[in-house]
């Protein structure tokens, strides 16, 4: 963690304002001990949260307007030079109008298009833009910069065995898609930087409350326990682990 930049969208919900928590928290004791420098950037959509901490700044940014996203990451470019760590924590299940759909009668073309705008596109176009930071940030096979995307164990094909979802699990399959193919060009053009596909595991937060009912329990994790977890996995992996999908625990899902 010693000496990097992260960019945290999202960090107003509930994992990824527990990352920015546990990156400040981390940030105060490290600079304490040794004096090392440590830059968080984070994002919310409307209103400024009132979390602060010493190198800790806020942006503005709505990811379903690509316009937005330039902005913010321009407004990036006026602090740092380069970003160590992206991490996109923004995802959509339901709506105040809108809940997953159990059976095909139930697909709304708005619905499926607002999930696919946020849940996959939205990190495509967060990777357009921070790709010149994410480019000058010093790095190498072992340590290499992240970037990051939250995506769903029900985006897997393979591990689908009950159906329904169809927006949610369709877009979270693209999201998947896209970041494999996002790996495999920056692979080629943008070395030692590790992309990787993240599920949280079930998070107690304002996206799965109304699904907790089914969840075994010990299998809910707080938000402070699942963003600590991906930070650690994160932490571990090396620019050979790109194209990964993997979960809190750092265990393979199967595409």
């Amino acid at each position: 963690m010693n000496n990097k930049t992260y960019l945290i969208v999202g960090g107003t919900g509930g994992i990824g304002k527990a990352m920015v928590e546990h990156l400040t928290a981390a940030t105060a004791n490290e600079q304490t001990a040794d004096q090392t420098k440590i830059r968080v950037f984070a994002t919310y959509h409307k209103n400024v949260p009132d979390i602060e901490a010493d190198d800790l700044y806020w942006l503005k940014m709505d990811v379903s307007d690509e316009d937005s996203i330039k902005e913010a990451i321009d407004e990036i470019k006026s602090h740092t030079s380069c970003i160590d760590w992206a991490i996109n924590c923004v995802g959509l299940l339901h709506t105040e109008h809108s809940q997953p759909e159990k059976a095909l009668r139930q697909v709304e073309t708005d619905f499926f298009l607002q999930n696919m705008q946020i849940n996959a596109l939205a990190s495509m176009l967060i990777a357009k833009h921070i790709k010149p930071l994410l480019a000058k940030s010093e790095r190498n096979n072992d340590n290499p910069a992240i970037f990051a995307t939250i995506s769903a164990r029900v985006g897997s094909i393979s591990d689908n065995e009950l159906g329904g979802w169809y927006s949610y699990r369709m877009s979270k399959s693209a999201l998947n898609m896209g970041m494999k193919n996002l790996s495999i060009e920056w692979g080629r053009s943008l070395k030692d930087v590790c992309v990787v596909v993240m599920q949280p595991g079930t998070v107690n937060t304002q996206l799965s409350a109304p699904f907790q009912a089914n969840v075994a329990e010990g299998h809910l994790f707080s938000p402070a326990y699942s963003a600590e977890a991906l930070l650690d996995v994160l932490s571990g992996m090396s620019a050979e682990q790109t194209g990964s999908f993997i979960d809190w625990a750092g265990e393979s899902i199967p595409w």
